[in-house]
């Protein structure tokens, strides 16, 4: 009866021991704040406008994509062509060139549009949003936010020291139909490093950054189980990964929280949980590359997802600059640590 008693006191020690330890992985607590080195204007109002995103900048490019350029989708190629466009003209008003990277899609011409910053080396890191949309909708957060973002993040790093080559990737066809499949313009990028014999280093995908929701019980979750380790207030900004690349997603986030007061919350799970895949680093992934994801989670959160409500006055253009500002932290920090 005491072996058996010892038996199973050993057991219920190694189960628990297997829960704090598949808790750790999968939320990769305790991370120590890693602040990056910018490269500060000078005093006043000009410093801060040069080192830190602009709400009022986000809202004029969520606006401006969600409302002139609502429906940017396959089914309405000059609409899609049209977003592409303003796209470009406001890199060329930041002064930042582009390239295309046209490819072929079910007889179709689709584009993504890319700006290269730092110095060319083989190892990339890649920052990208898509500008497209679900249906006819406007798609304010999906994913107008991650494009309005993303063109903040171009400002802000244009002007950056950086060690590695730094990608800025502005896909088209994340949505349906061509979702999950080689047509994905993230796809398209992903293979084009492969190619020419580059690698990532990085890939994160900002995809809805812009919707948050103070009201208790505002945020779900793709596991009822995960409401015992993650908020159920949609106050936070998620970064999303892969099981495997748990050490790096610890680096990122603590390169994140040392930017920004807005909480920040992860999570490491194999590709079969669901929502670990919802966006373009995905194809990272699958090209052997470390992906992931920057969100407001999207539809766990926002029930105008994918839908004609989806629009730029719901979201909250303070938070959305403290998403961008933690963006550009882990940018500068992991560059840095590159050889």
């Amino acid at each position: 009866q005491k072996n058996a008693l010892r038996f199973a006191a050993a057991l219920t020690v190694l189960i628990l021991a297997l829960l704090v330890w598949g808790w750790y992985q999968l939320t990769q607590p305790w991370t120590q704040p890693i602040p990056s080195k910018l490269a500060v204007a000078s005093a006043g109002d000009q410093a801060r406008t040069a080192t830190f995103a602009d709400p009022a900048v986000l809202s004029k490019y969520v606006t401006a994509l969600a409302t002139q350029h609502a429906d940017r989708q396959v089914g309405h190629p000059r609409r899609l062509e049209a977003a592409a466009q303003y796209i470009e003209a406001q890199l060329k008003a930041l002064g930042l060139p582009s390239q295309n990277q046209a490819f072929l899609a079910e007889g179709d011409t689709y584009r993504n549009i890319v700006v290269k910053l730092g110095p060319k080396t083989k190892s990339v890191t890649v920052i990208g949003a898509h500008y497209d949309v679900a249906g006819d909708q406007p798609g304010a957060d999906d994913n107008a936010s991650g494009v309005a973002g993303l063109l903040e993040l171009a400002r802000l790093l244009k002007n950056q020291p950086l060690k590695e080559r730094v990608e800025l990737v502005f896909y088209t066809n994340e949505e349906p139909p061509f979702f999950r499949t080689p047509f994905m313009g993230s796809a398209i990028h992903a293979d084009s490093l492969r190619a020419r014999g580059d690698h990532a280093s990085l890939m994160i995908s900002l995809e809805c950054i812009g919707f948050f929701n103070d009201a208790p019980g505002s945020q779900e979750h793709p596991v009822r189980l995960l409401n015992a380790v993650y908020p159920t207030v949609g106050n936070f900004i998620a970064l999303v990964g892969y099981y495997e690349d748990g050490a790096i997603s610890r680096r990122v986030k603590a390169s994140m929280q040392a930017a920004t007061t807005l909480p920040i919350h992860s999570i490491n799970a194999p590709g079969f949980v669901v929502g670990i895949d919802f966006s373009d680093h995905l194809n990272y992934h699958n090209e052997g590359f470390v992906g992931m994801m920057l969100t407001d989670t999207a539809f766990y959160r926002n029930k105008a997802y994918h839908t004609l409500q989806d629009t730029a006055d719901r979201l909250d253009y303070k938070r959305m600059a403290e998403v961008v500002n933690a963006a550009r932290a882990a940018v500068l920090a992991h560059t840095a640590m590159q050889r």
